[in-house]
């Protein structure tokens, strides 16, 4: 017997060849992989600042630079 409605034929999704992402990260990641990267990047680089650069620059400096590479790394890693 021959079914009604064949649901494969209906399935849109399963047609949909999803192509992998090919970023500068060495790893496979998702969105949520990248964000946290890039906040993980940005209290180190804030440690960093911290410790080493305040006295020269102040801190709203590095959180612009952390911001634009979290950016970066979620946009494009």
């Amino acid at each position: 017997m021959k079914p009604l409605i064949d649901i494969e034929e209906l399935d849109d999704e399963a047609k949909v060849v999803e192509t992998p992402r090919e970023g500068f990260l060495p790893i496979h990641t998702n969105g949520f992989d990248r964000g946290f990267i890039g906040v993980i990047l940005f209290i180190a680089i804030h440690l960093f600042w911290l410790r080493f650069v305040e006295w020269a620059l102040p801190l709203p400096v590095a959180t612009v630079l952390s911001v634009v590479l979290a950016i970066y790394i979620i946009a494009r890693g």
